[in-house]
């Protein structure tokens, strides 16, 4: 298992520390596991954060288990390895590039959303959820020279263009339904982006686990995941209180298309198609020098 390859004794009989988000589509999926609902499964202490955190709590390897950005995870490739199960990743799921309605981006000037042309957004002040979002990583393969980046909270973004703090927002989660009604327009979906231009569905988050704690417990752990997932699909409404004390602030349908939208077949298993994906936005983040090269195999039982 490469750097990981010995077996971390100091955790064996104790709690996980499993590490994801508070968004309706992570506490779907976890519901059953947290919950203790799963006979056999492993015992976890479930810390809840937002994606920015929970990419730099993964970078200092701190959780055992974690949802973690595809961005992050070619950082963190040493110490932490891909499960097949839990990630989000499909199609008509991506993050979208907003701006005000008043905005001049995008109407024959800068920004005009060319596909990732040289100088398109040169100067202009984005917002973004993180610099180690999947997000993030986009936008810079599509904008190169997009470099005036403002590193917020999500929640945070769409407010601040709306203020006129920032020229644009990179925004993800439920924004993607309620970005109307901070009267902005999307410039650019970089989801639709990548799926024209590669043909792949989109990887956005993934769940890792932490190579030292082994092979059993890697595989324990993604069977374990996907085992919550296949009881959320059984019986959804068991996880509606739990889902809904993470989102008071959420809208009971925009809670319900969230879920639906980045919970889908590939969160059961990523397959052939998936990992195809998974595989070619590494690569282009390498080629691209976004991200450093990385030689460890990407899953836990590939080594």
């Amino acid at each position: 298992m490469s750097e990981g390859a010995t077996v971390d004794r100091r955790v064996q009989g104790e709690p996980l520390l499993l590490a994801f988000s508070p968004c309706p589509n992570d506490t779907y999926l976890f519901h059953a596991w947290v919950s203790g609902g799963l006979p056999g499964a492993p015992t976890v202490t479930p810390p809840l954060e937002d994606i920015d955190t929970l990419n730099s709590l993964a970078l200092a390897g701190r959780p055992a288990v974690a949802k973690i950005s595809f961005n992050a995870l070619a950082r963190v490739r040493e110490r932490y390895a891909l499960l097949h199960s839990g990630g989000a990743l499909g199609r008509g799921c991506g993050p979208l590039l907003v701006v005000r309605e008043d905005s001049l981006l995008g109407r024959g000037g800068r920004g005009s959303g060319d596909g990732g042309s040289e100088g398109s957004f040169a100067g202009v002040r984005i917002a973004i959820p993180g610099p180690l979002t999947t997000a993030t990583l986009l936008l810079r393969l599509f904008a190169p020279t997009a470099t005036a980046l403002v590193t917020l909270t999500y929640d945070r973004i769409m407010p601040a263009v709306e203020a006129g703090e920032v020229d644009a927002g990179l925004i993800i989660h439920e924004s993607r339904f309620t970005y109307p009604d901070h009267r902005l327009r999307a410039l650019v979906d970089l989801g639709a982006w990548w799926e024209e231009t590669t043909g792949h569905p989109i990887p956005l988050g993934c769940i890792v686990v932490r190579r030292s704690l082994g092979r059993e417990t890697a595989a324990a752990v993604d069977r374990t995941v996907r085992r919550s997932l296949e009881a959320a699909r059984r019986d959804p409404i068991a996880a509606g209180p739990y889902i809904r004390s993470h989102a008071q602030e959420m809208e009971a349908a925009v809670c319900e298309a969230h879920i639906a939208l980045y919970v889908t077949d590939f969160s059961l298993d990523y397959g052939p198609e998936g990992e195809a994906a998974i595989r070619h936005l590494m690569a282009a983040a390498e080629r691209s020098g976004a991200v450093p090269p990385g030689a460890t195999p990407l899953f836990w039982d590939e080594d």
